[in-house]
């Protein structure tokens, strides 16, 4: 059988291992050190946003700005369904309660009438929500001047979960530099990874100091060992930010590689029945870390499933977008409000091979595969 091509696999460019043999050489083995300075002070060049704690992974920044906003027991956090639980599960942690929100069928993102509405109605309801989460879903940017105009109409503070969407843009600013807090995630399969790790952005510089006290264990300022909040160890490890700061180096790179890995697609599934996930503005810039598409069974003739399992068949990794945190067991008895838009992204959507390695040879196997498919019929 041929080698697998995996949907999104790490992708070095070469000076990842420079900067850990410098954690290495000088003894930089522990937890903090000049790497973990230097990747947060390179991020916020890249984002241009001056405040950047590296931490443990997306999920961990979520937490903590959850905390830093005072959500607590009982609190609603609003955030869009259609996501990864990564977005959703620390609203949880607090024993605060996730109103979950649809899409719109442009970005497949959090719709903003919609999420109007939602606010509109546990207000009237007498629960104000402390917070709204919002995604960047695959890269693809969202409608921030709409969703921004509604949750500062409300005076609720915007978390963007910007995970998905290192170096996306919106009319030339950077995903993840809109809200009051900006999330990204270094996960492996991300479009730059630091094997596992995440980073909480803000433009408030006591949001971020905060967030590096709680990320420690919230150790006081003592010469001794002492704790008057509850603390987390959340923070990056030297050594993972000295691969970080390598795979910064060739984030551009990487994004240009998974831009025309999306246009290789476009170009060569042009069929009735097949379309794409794509930028709802001309002033939107998406880093399409996942090439994603919708199967319309009715005109194809094949469903979402019957060419994942084919794909499989021939080692090729392919993935359903993700299941709406509404459809999921552990939010089955939660608040949400929707409107059909997810249920039927997850039901037909099917994410591609997108990785920013992909050979011509491999790009082509899978297509090919997906052609053969289509021409049986």
């Amino acid at each position: 059988m041929e080698e697998r091509i995996w949907l999104s696999s790490p992708h070095m460019g070469g000076n990842e291992l420079k900067y850990v043999k410098e954690a290495f050489d000088t003894n930089w083995i522990a937890p903090l050190g000049p790497n973990v300075d230097n990747f947060e002070k390179e991020l916020g060049e890249y984002l241009k946003i001056e405040n950047v704690a590296a931490l443990s992974s997306g999920t961990a920044a979520i937490h903590l700005a959850l905390i830093i906003l005072g959500v607590q027991p009982g609190d609603e956090v609003i955030a869009q369904s259609f996501t990864f639980c990564g977005t959703t599960n620390p609203i949880l942690y607090l024993g605060a309660t996730p109103v979950l929100v649809d899409s719109e069928k442009g970005t497949w993102n959090i719709d903003p009438v919609l999420l109007e509405e939602t606010i509109q109605d546990r207000i009237k309801k007498g629960k104000k929500p402390k917070a709204v989460i919002m995604v960047h879903l695959y890269g693809m940017p969202a409608r921030m001047k709409e969703l921004e105009a509604v949750c500062n109409r409300y005076e609720i503070p915007l978390i963007e979960d910007a995970a998905e969407a290192l170096g996306s843009t919106i009319a030339g600013r950077k995903a993840g530099s809109f809200g009051d807090f900006g999330i990204l995630s270094f996960n492996g399969n991300k479009i730059i990874t630091t094997s596992g790790g995440g980073a909480l952005v803000s433009h408030k510089k006591e949001y971020i100091d905060k967030s590096r006290f709680l990320a420690t264990q919230a150790r006081d300022d003592a010469p001794h060992y002492e704790h008057t909040e509850l603390g987390y160890n959340y923070r990056m490890s030297n050594i993972l930010a000295g691969v970080g700061r390598g795979q910064l180096e060739v984030l551009d790179n990487h994004i240009l590689k998974r831009r025309e890995v999306n246009a290789f697609y476009r170009e060569h599934l042009n069929f009735e029945g097949i379309s794409f996930q794509s930028e709802s503005s001309e002033s939107d810039f998406s880093n399409y870390w996942l090439t994603s598409v919708l199967i319309e069974p009715s005109l194809l003739g094949l469903s979402r499933e019957d060419i994942r399992l084919e794909l499989w068949k021939s080692n090729i990794e392919t993935r359903p977008l993700w299941k709406p945190m509404h459809l999921q067991p552990l939010y089955k008895d939660g608040l949400y409000y929707g409107n059909g838009v997810s249920d039927a992204l997850f039901l037909n959507g099917l994410c591609l091979p997108s990785g920013s390695n992909l050979t011509l040879v491999e790009l082509e196997r899978v297509v090919t595969a997906i052609k053969k498919m289509i021409n049986k019929l």
